[in-house]
C-alpha cells in the first residue's frame, strides 16, 4: 500500500471542513430567513400622533385636578382635538365630553371656578366660543343654538371699533392670550356661523377693523391671511401682497418665523404663518415655505409630543403657554400635511 503524502491528506481535509461549514450555513440561513421575512418594520411614530397622545392626556386633566375649564386645555387644547376628529385621526369620545358638554351651554360660562388673579371673562368667551365652532365643524355638536348664544356674549364684549381687545398690551400676541387681531377674527367666525340678525351689524364693524389693522408684524399679517387670504375680492388687494411678502420676508434660514422679520423663529409665531399659507400650498412659493416651516416645528417638538412654550419676552416657562403653543402647533401640522 502506497503512503499518501501529508499534503494529500491536508488538502482532503480543508476540502471536507470547507463543505461542512458552508452547509451549516445554508442550514442557519434556512432558518433564519422565514423569521426575517415576517418581521415587519414598526412604523414612524409622527410628529401629529406623538402630540395628540399628549393633549389627549392632558386636556380632560384639567377639570379634575383645578375644578375647572381653562382656555389653554378646554380651549386652544380641545380646538386642536377637535381638528383632529375632523381630519380623521382617532380621538377617543371620553376625553373631549366633559369639555363638549361644557361648551355647549354658554350660560355656564360665567360661572366658571377660575383663579380670579388670572381670569379674564372676555378671552374665556372668545376661547369657548371659537372651540365651541370647533365642536361643531368636528360634528360633536349639532345644535346650532349653542353657537347663537356664544354669538350675543361676544357682542356683548366688542370695542366700539369693531375689535376684540384682548392682551391688547401685546402687540404681537400669545398661544394662550392670542392679541387682539387673533381674538377679533376667532370672534368674527363666531358671528359669521351663528348668522343672528343683531349681530349683522357686529360682524360688520369686525370685519372692516381687521381689513383695516396695521400688519406690521408676523402675527397680523397671518392673522389677515386667515381672514381674507382665500377672498376672491382681495386676491389682488395691496393688503394681501404686503402680508404675503412680509411672511415671506419674516422666515428665517431654519424655516421658522418669529414675531417680527428681524426676530428668531418661535413655534407660535410659525404655527400661525403655517397657517395662514396653507390656502398658498398648491403655489410653488407657498409650498416650499411650509415644507421649511413644518421641518422646524418637527425639530423643535419635544420627546413627550409637546412644544416648547413660546412666551413674551422669549424664554419663560409656562403650562399653560405650553398647552396652547401645542395645540397651535398641532393645527398647523394637520392644516399643511402633504
Amino acid at each position: 500500500m502506497k503512503n499518501v503524502r501529508p499534503s494529500v491528506c491536508w488538502e482532503k481535509r480543508w476540502i471536507l471542513r470547507t463543505v461542512l461549514t458552508g452547509a451549516v450555513y445554508v442550514i442557519a440561513l434556512r432558518v433564519a430567513l422565514p423569521a426575517l421575512s415576517f418581521q415587519t418594520p414598526k412604523p414612524v411614530d409622527s410628529a401629529e400622533a406623538r402630540a395628540l397622545r399628549f393633549l389627549t392626556r392632558e386636556v380632560p386633566a384639567w377639570l379634575p385636578q383645578n375644578g375647572c375649564f381653562s382656555c389653554h386645555n378646554n380651549g386652544d387644547g380641545a380646538r386642536a382635538l377637535y381638528l383632529a376628529t375632523r381630519k380623521g385621526k382617532t380621538v377617543p369620545a371620553e376625553v373631549l365630553t366633559a369639555t363638549t358638554n361644557w361648551l355647549r351651554e354658554p350660560k355656564r360660562w360665567d360661572d366658571n371656578k377660575g383663579d380670579p388673579g388670572f381670569s379674564d371673562k372676555r378671552l374665556a368667551n372668545v376661547q369657548f366660543a371659537a372651540s365651541l365652532l370647533s365642536a361643531v365643524e368636528a360634528g360633536l355638536v349639532r345644535d346650532v343654538a349653542p353657537v347663537s348664544e356664544a354669538a350675543r356674549k361676544l357682542i356683548a364684549d366688542q370695542e366700539r371699533d369693531g375689535s376684540w381687545k384682548i392682551d391688547a398690551g401685546n402687540t404681537v400676541g400669545s398661544p394662550a392670550t392670542w392679541g387682539t387681531p387673533l381674538a377679533t377674527w376667532m370672534a368674527w367666525r363666531v358671528l359669521q356661523a351663528a348668522n343672528l340678525p343683531e349681530g349683522k351689524s357686529s360682524a360688520q364693524r369686525a370685519r372692516q377693523w381687521l381689513q383695516e389693522m396695521k400688519t406690521v408684524n408676523v402675527s397680523a399679517a397671518a392673522t389677515w391671511f386667515l381672514a381674507f387670504g382665500t377672498d376672491a375680492a382681495e386676491k389682488d388687494s395691496s393688503k394681501r401682497k404686503a402680508c404675503l411678502q412680509l411672511l415671506q420676508r419674516a422666515q428665517t434660514r431654519d424655516g421658522g418665523w418669529g414675531p417680527y422679520a428681524d426676530a428668531p423663529p418661535e413655534v407660535f409665531d410659525t404655527a400661525l404663518a403655517l397657517l395662514a399659507l396653507a390656502s398658498l400650498r398648491q403655489q410653488t412659493d407657498g409650498a416650499e415655505s411650509i415644507k421649511r416651516g413644518r421641518a422646524f416645528l418637527l425639530a423643535q417638538q419635544n420627546d413627550d409630543g409637546s412644544w416648547p412654550a413660546t412666551t413674551r419676552p422669549s424664554g419663560g416657562d409656562s403650562y399653560a403657554q405650553m398647552m396652547s403653543t401645542t395645540a397651535w402647533a398641532l393645527q398647523a401640522l394637520l392644516e399643511t400635511q402633504p
